[in-house]
């Protein structure tokens, strides 16, 4: 009789967890959706106290769903790479061979707030001692 019970928790734990990967799976496809549709600049970006938006003017970004992300000013493009973590709500990006302004956006920044249109978020760089505040939008 005990084994008759066993059978629909199990059923209910599955039908669960199915549920919850779901509707992680559809969050995670709406967010990627949202920061691979068009293009994004640099609205806002400070470092410790100073603020060198002005640095990113021109700079236009595209985040590709295969994990590149291209900036570009003035027709000059430089390749990067970025990769999100939806449940730690982080982004990790890369310009390998990008000189400043674009080489201070490497790091694994920390989403603040964000929408359809805009991303807050905060990086601190342990090696050159730095505060980083960075706000993106379409």
């Amino acid at each position: 009789m005990k084994r008759l019970y066993l059978v629909p928790l199990l059923l209910i734990v599955a039908y669960a967890t199915s549920c919850k990967k779901f509707i992680r799976d559809q969050e995670e496809k709406a967010i990627m959706s949202i920061i691979t549709t068009g293009y994004w600049h640099v609205d806002q970006y400070s470092q410790n106290d100073s603020n060198i938006t002005a640095s990113f003017s021109g700079y236009l970004f595209k985040f590709d769903a295969g994990g590149t992300v291209t900036g570009t000013k003035d027709n000059v493009s430089q390749a990067g790479s970025w990769e999100p973590n939806v449940d730690a709500r982080t982004i990790a990006s890369n310009f390998p061979s990008a000189a400043p302004p674009v080489s201070l956006l490497n790091g694994l920044w920390k989403i603040k707030d964000s929408g359809r249109d805009f991303v807050l978020a905060t990086y601190t760089d342990t090696v050159l001692h730095t505060s980083n505040t960075l706000r993106l939008k379409k």
